[in-house]
């Protein structure tokens, strides 16, 4: 090619792309799942994170 590449992206609305977000984010969890359990340390420090989260909303 001898000329300046040109490129064409159409703009997508704001809600358009929340969707698109939304569903790949939703196609990761379900495919990166973990095989195992969490350690139980880990686990007592995710369930301790989730309550004080809980706690402030």
């Amino acid at each position: 090619m001898d000329g300046p590449i040109t490129r064409d992206f159409e703009q997508i609305d704001h809600k358009t792309c929340v969707s698109i977000c939304d569903a790949i984010g939703e196609r990761l969890q379900q495919n990166l799942r973990p095989e195992n359990e969490l350690p139980p340390r880990l686990r007592e420090l995710v369930d301790e994170l989730r309550r004080r989260d809980h706690e402030l909303h």
